[in-house]
Formats: structure tokens, C-alpha cells, sequence
């Protein structure tokens, strides 16, 4: 049987060494609740570093044994790995990139080293447990490397990433040296994982820029797979928080703190000492709170739990530093025989404190100046059994995205967060309830439990696609079989793309005419009273016409915008309007100015903006810029881009290749169907025929609608030859030599 392995940086058990040896406490975090129905199940397992430096045999040995009774497989590092990989890139280059505090990051050839190194390590011990069916999900920024580094062991394993702090934009990955690096080492999943939308698009754009990989619904293109990226907003144990803040223990230490209050209403702010989470921000509100505010003074207090963290760091020394002083001096200016205004700790607080904190707080502040997503305030929330209370949230916070009832502020606007204290203190109850009501449905039904379940389902319906999109080579066989099933067919349709599929590409279009084989070939099977032939393609009528139009063909034009049957006239297959183009044309005429041999193609009901002559690297680039560009005003239109091999096309969405070959099958469909093309448009039509139809897409790419795949144009020439030379009742010598000799 299958299994699933869970792999991240820190195990969900810390190992700690203490006076009476080591200590085995299992980690509260947000995601060791939510991942323990899944670890802790039948033979699945949790690989991680234990949290400490081992380097006595016996005491690793130990330590393994202890672990493995859980379901957890530990990797256990060296100090220098913990230095340079942990503290080294992890901390200093990955985590300040990302969250955009640029300007703390280091940029170490040695600790990219080791990263790369520890990656390769956390691979070996995968490796070490995973078989070919496993389920591999792995967790985290410290791990960018790895899915890329199992894709090559195990090239048909299940791999899934999930990233739990910001993705930046573009501009701020191009800054890491090793930013390609890092992007591939994610590619290596078949699906990636963001808390927000706004991450996931950073990350396409990053892709689409600095690896030249497009995308389309969150698929991305790489040159062997498609990667799905999606966004999966990560919740909480909302249960667990609703049932510890309503306990007894809860309770009685919420009386404690209240009495050591005074009666003044709580404003809470719990963070662990990070220079991205804006502590010191919200400190100098409070003080121009007061400042502005004085009826506030000795009614309202500041109760601030910091949670320790690498305080001896530079930037984290410093930040507690200057937050020591803010409490301080505030405390000084404003402190009276009954009142403090700010309550200050540096320490972690067990569960059933914090739970009692959350029920005390009138106020909660979540004000991150970056954040992933931020659970503390999903946890406020969940703690409120009487709706009462008002959080403040960031902006910047994941959370956001989600908790629009909040009080949203910009975490650097120093007034608007004084006026968002104030609004809090005063909200009427009603307000409270009906806000805190919304919130709490939302963080309930999007639990921590109900992320889980959909990522893992999301995966493996990426794989099933992976594998529905996977393509084989038409091979002897397979031809075998296409020619006997045409031979016995009494009614047959061909559907034929032109341009990479009849024809092979030419820098300027115009120069791919037919020759004299093809039209005698096109003829050939026109002509058999058995056949009917469709020419399906994004080219305009009136070059289809001059071109093919004296042969006894049928066809689509314009990807579906016109049709003409055999003997009729050209007809729009719906009514659609033009006057679009002139809104577009000068976009795309800019593009054309920057970018040397582009040129813009107008057609009836659409416009094509054409690259091939331009410089490779050069074009490759300004059609990623433009497909961005064209994407976003698009939206909620009525236009779709179309991305097809060296061009781009803006046209009427609703019509394709797909829907224009259904007209073709009727209400009784053929008996024999072939449909041939080489690109994105093409699928379309792959898509809509019915299975039994024989589907070929021309080039080197495996994954594809089509049934079979053939490697070129001269490929697609011979089939059709093999096709042509057909006669009477059984197939000709020469057809089954043919055959025989491509094999």
C-alpha cells in the first residue's frame, strides 16, 4: 500500500537535552496539529530535524528509536549545517527576501553550499523510505531544493510543496543569486502550494520571467511536466482553541489577569520577536494613542507577550532592545499608582494561558509588516465564545485575505492604526457580535483539518491529470491498428491543423504555402467518398481560400470564427464584434516597437501579435510581459489570449477549435475520427472528440489531450501517404511496408 511522507525542517516533537538527559515535547504548533491524523496513521512518517545537535552515536541511536515509535524520522545535522543551512541561508537570505526586508539578507556562497547540501540529505533520507507509489509532501522555505532533488530519483512519485511564509514579487527573488535555482527546486512538485492568491501569482511571474516557463490557470509548462500551483489558505484547530478558552482553567486565569488589570480593558498583542511582524510599529501607535486620545488613560492597557527568538542575532538583539525601550519610556511618561499602560513579557506562555488572554482581550493587534498568514488571529477569534472583541489586522497578513471583517489597517500608517484602536474601543457590541459572528464561521469551516484534506485531494487529482495529459508515441502498433480502423470505416473525418502539423514553421507566415505534395496529398483524401477532410486552423479565411480553396477540403479559420463546408459560402459560427481591436492594437503595437521582427497579424475577429523572427531570448521575454499584460485587462471581458506556438492571439472567447469540430460530428458521429495539431489550440480540439477517435499531437512534448504523439511534420506526412495509399477492401503492400519500416 501506498503511504504519505511528510517532510519539513523540525519535526512535530522537540528534542531537547536537559540536566536529566533528553526531553521529548510534542510541538503545539499550528502545523503539527493539523498534519497529526495523517503522520500518525497506518505506515506513513514525519522526516525532520529532531531541533538539536547530536553527535554521540548512542545518543543519535536513541534518539531515532525514541522518534520512530511516533511515526517521525529524523535527520539529524551537524553544527556547522545548523550554522550555515539553518541560521546561514535559511534565516538570513531566505527569510528577509521574502518577507522584503532586502536589506538584512546576506548572500553567502558557503551557506548556499550547505543548503544545497542539507537539501541533499533530507533527499537521501526520504529516499531511504519512499517507494514508487508514496505520497511525498513537503513543508517550507528551508526545503526549496528538495522536490526537484526527489523528482530525479523518483520520477513518477506523487510530490507536493506548501510554502508557510510570503512568496515575493519577482522583483525581490531576481536580487538572490541562486533565485532560478530555487524556482526549478520547486518545480520538482506536481502541486505547489501558497497561503494567498497574491503569493501564488508572485510566484507564476517569478517563473514566467527568470525561467521563461508559461502558465495558464495556475499550470505551469516546464519542458517535461506540467506543475499545478494553487492557493490553500492554512486554518487552525478552531475546536481546540473554542473549548480551551471556555474551560474552567481558562477562565480563572482570565479573572486573575483581569484583577491584575484594574478594570482597564485589555488591548493584546502576542508575537515572537521577528523584525517582520511590526512590534515596535504598534508600541508607538499606542503612545500617540494616548497621546491623542487622553480619555484613554488609565481605562485601557497594553498587555505584550513577546515570545523569544534568536535573540542573538544582530537584528533581533536590536529590535528587543528598542522594544525594552518603547515599553519603557511609555511606561515612564504615562504610568500612574493604578495604572501601566503597557504590560510587558518576554516569555512564551503555555496553552491554556494564552487561550485565557484571548478571552480577556477586548483588542486584539495582529499587525505584521509581512506575513504569511498569521494564525495568531485566527486563534483570537476562534477563543471568543461571547463574540465580544475586535481584532486589527494587517493588511500584509495572509489573513486578510480571509478576515474581512476585521478592522484592516496598514501596518505603517502609524495614524491609521491610532484611529483603528480608537474605532475598536468604541464599536458598539452589535458591531462585535455581527463581525466577530462572520469571522468565526469562516475560520470554522476552513479549518486547519479541512486545509489538510484539500491540499492531499488537490495532489492527487494533479497527478490523475498528470497522467490523463500523458501522451504516447504512435508506434508500429498503434499504427497498425489507425490503418485498419480507417480501412474498415464507412465514414470517416479528418481534422488537420496547417501550420506545425501540414506545414512546418516559417519566420514570416506567409512563406509557409503548400507545395505541390501536399496539395495532391490534401487532394487525394479530399477526393475518397468516404473521407471527409477538414483543414482546422488559426489562420484567416482569405489566406485558407487562396491557398487551399480550389481542393474539395471543409474548414475552420480563426480557431473557430469562421466555417465552411463543402460547396457553402464562409459563415461566422456566432455573431461577434470588432470594435475591441481598436482599444488592443495599440498595445500591441508597442510591444512590436520594442522588440525587433515581432508584427502584428489583424484578423477578421482578432489579433495576432507574431514573434517568430524576433531574436529568441529577446521575444521569448516581451511575450511573457505581453501575455501578462493581455491576461490582466482581459479579465471579466469577453476576450481570451491564446498562446500558440511563437505567437499570441487575442480573440472572442466561447469559440475554439474544440467547439468548432463539434459541428463536424453531428448528430450521428463518424465512424473513423482523426484530428492532428501541434500546439495549445489544439487541445481544444483533442478534448472534444469523443475517446475512440485517434488524437495525435505533432512534437517532443509528453503531455498532451491527444491519444498518440509523433515527433514532426514529416511524420504527419507520411501517416496521411499510408492514408492516401489505401484502396478497395484491404490495405495496399506498400501501407503495411511503411509501417513496418518507421518502426
Amino acid at each position: 500500500m501506498s503511504r504519505t511522507i511528510i517532510i519539513s525542517n523540525r519535526l512535530p516533537t522537540k528534542v531537547q537535552r536537559t540536566a536529566k538527559g533528553l526531553t521529548f515535547q510534542p510541538s503545539e504548533g499550528g502545523l503539527a496539529t493539523g498534519l497529526g491524523s495523517i503522520y500518525q496513521s497506518g505506515d506513513n512518517v514525519w522526516v525532520g530535524w529532531p531541533g538539536l545537535f547530536v553527535e554521540d552515536p548512542a545518543e543519535e541511536q536513541h534518539v531515532t528509536e525514541q522518534l520512530q515509535q511516533d511515526s517521525m524520522a529524523p535527520v539529524f545535522l551537524t553544527e556547522a549545517e545548523i550554522r550555515d543551512f539553518y541560521e546561514g541561508f535559511s534565516n538570513s537570505t531566505l527569510w528577509p527576501t521574502f518577507h522584503y526586508f532586502s536589506q538584512y539578507a546576506t548572500y553567502e556562497q558557503a551557506h548556499w553550499e550547505a543548503y544545497v547540501a542539507v537539501n541533499e540529505k533530507f533527499c537521501q533520507a526520504v529516499l531511504a523510505l519512499a517507494g514508487p507509489d508514496d505520497t511525498i509532501w513537503v513543508h517550507d522555505y528551508q526545503l526549496l531544493l528538495l522536490p526537484e532533488m526527489l523528482r530525479r530519483a523518483r520520477p513518477e512519485c506523487t510530490i507536493g510543496f506548501f510554502l508557510h511564509i510570503p512568496f515575493p514579487s519577482y522583483e525581490m527573488i531576481r536580487v538572490l543569486p541562486w533565485g532560478a535555482e530555487l524556482l526549478q527546486g520547486m518545480l520538482g512538485a506536481d502541486l505547489i502550494g501558497f497561503h494567498t492568491y497574491s503569493y501564488m501569482r508572485h510566484f507564476l511571474s517569478a517563473v514566467s520571467q527568470m525561467l521563461g516557463y508559461s502558465s495558464q490557470n495556475g499550470q505551469i509548462e516546464t519542458p517535461s511536466r506540467t506543475v499545478l500551483v494553487d492557493a490553500f489558505p492554512m486554518g487552525i484547530d478552531y475546536q481546540r482553541y473554542a473549548d480551551a478558552a471556555a474551560s474552567e482553567a481558562a477562565q480563572a486565569h482570565a479573572r486573575t489577569y483581569g484583577a491584575a488589570m484594574h478594570g482597564a480593558r485589555v488591548v493584546l498583542s502576542i508575537d515572537r520577536l521577528d523584525y517582520t511582524k511590526g512590534i515596535s510599529l504598534r508600541l508607538r501607535a499606542f503612545e500617540e494613542l494616548l497621546h491623542r486620545y487622553p480619555k484613554w488613560h488609565e481605562q485601557v492597557s497594553l498587555l505584550m507577550i513577546v515570545v523569544p527568538s534568536r535573540d542573538q542575532v544582530a537584528q533581533y538583539a536590536a529590535l528587543k532592545e528598542e522594544i525594552d525601550e518603547l515599553a519603557g519610556r511609555i511606561n515612564a511618561q504615562y504610568s500612574t499608582i493604578s495604572w501601566t499602560p503597557i504590560h510587558y513579557f518576554y516569555r512564551s506562555l503555555p496553552f491554556e494561558e494564552l487561550a485565557a488572554l484571548y478571552r480577556l482581550a477586548d483588542v486584539a493587534l495582529v499587525t505584521p509588516v509581512r506575513d504569511g498568514m498569521n494564525l495568531v488571529a485566527k486563534e483570537f477569534v476562534a477563543s471568543k465564545a461571547d463574540q465580544r472583541g475586535v481584532l486589527i489586522l494587517s493588511e500584509r497578513a495572509g489573513a486578510a485575505q480571509e478576515l474581512s471583517d476585521a478592522l484592516l489597517i496598514n501596518p505603517t500608517d502609524t495614524n491609521q492604526l491610532v484611529e483603528a484602536m480608537h474605532e475598536a474601543l468604541l464599536m458598539p457590541e452589535e458591531e462585535q457580535v455581527l463581525r466577530m459572528t462572520h469571522m468565526q464561521t469562516l475560520v470554522q469551516q476552513y479549518n486547519v483539518f479541512a486545509w489538510t484534506e484539500l491540499f492531499l485531494n488537490r495532489l492527487t487529482y494533479s497527478k490523475i491529470k498528470q497522467l490523463t495529459l500523458s501522451t504516447d508515441a504512435l508506434d508500429q502498433e498503434g499504427r497498425r491498428q489507425l490503418l485498419q480502423d480507417y480501412q474498415a470505416a464507412p465514414r470517416r473525418l479528418l481534422l488537420l491543423d496547417y501550420d506545425g502539423t501540414l506545414v512546418s514553421f516559417h519566420k514570416n507566415p506567409q512563406h509557409a504555402r503548400p507545395n505541390a505534395e501536399l496539395l495532391e496529398l490534401l487532394r487525394a483524401l479530399a477526393e475518397d467518398p468516404q473521407n471527409q477532410v477538414v483543414i482546422i486552423s488559426g489562420r484567416d479565411r482569405a489566406t485558407l481560400d487562396k491557398w487551399l480553396g480550389h481542393l474539395p477540403l471543409e474548414f475552420v479559420a480563426e480557431h473557430g470564427v469562421w466555417l465552411r463546408r463543402a460547396g457553402e459560402d464562409w459563415s461566422q459560427f456566432q455573431d461577434m464584434r470588432a470594435e475591441w481591436k481598436r482599444e488592443f492594437r495599440p498595445i500591441l503595437e508597442q510591444y512590436v516597437n520594442r522588440t525587433a521582427g515581432s508584427f502584428i497579424e489583424e484578423k477578421d475577429f482578432s489579433l495576432v501579435w507574431h514573434y517568430r523572427r524576433a531574436d529568441a531570448e529577446l521575444g521569448a521575454v516581451r511575450a511573457r510581459d505581453l501575455l501578462s499584460h493581455l491576461a490582466f485587462i482581459t479579465t471579466n471581458t469577453d476576450l481570451q489570449v491564446l498562446e500558440g506556438n511563437k505567437v499570441l492571439e487575442v480573440k472572442p472567447s466561447g469559440l475554439n477549435k474544440g467547439t468548432a469540430a463539434q459541428q463536424w460530428l453531428g448528430a450521428t458521429p463518424p465512424d473513423f475520427i482523426l484530428a492532428i495539431g501541434d500546439d495549445r489550440t489544439d487541445e481544444d480540439t483533442f478534448r472534444a472528440l469523443p475517446p475512440e477517435a485517434y488524437t495525435i499531437k505533432v512534437g517532443s512534448t509528453p503531455r498532451s489531450f491527444a491519444r498518440y504523439c509523433v515527433s514532426s511534420v514529416a511524420e504527419v506526412r507520411q501517416l496521411l501517404n499510408m492514408l492516401r495509399g489505401y484502396s478497395g477492401n484491404t490495405l495496399p503492400s506498400q501501407a503495411l511496408m511503411a509501417t513496418t519500416a518507421h518502426s
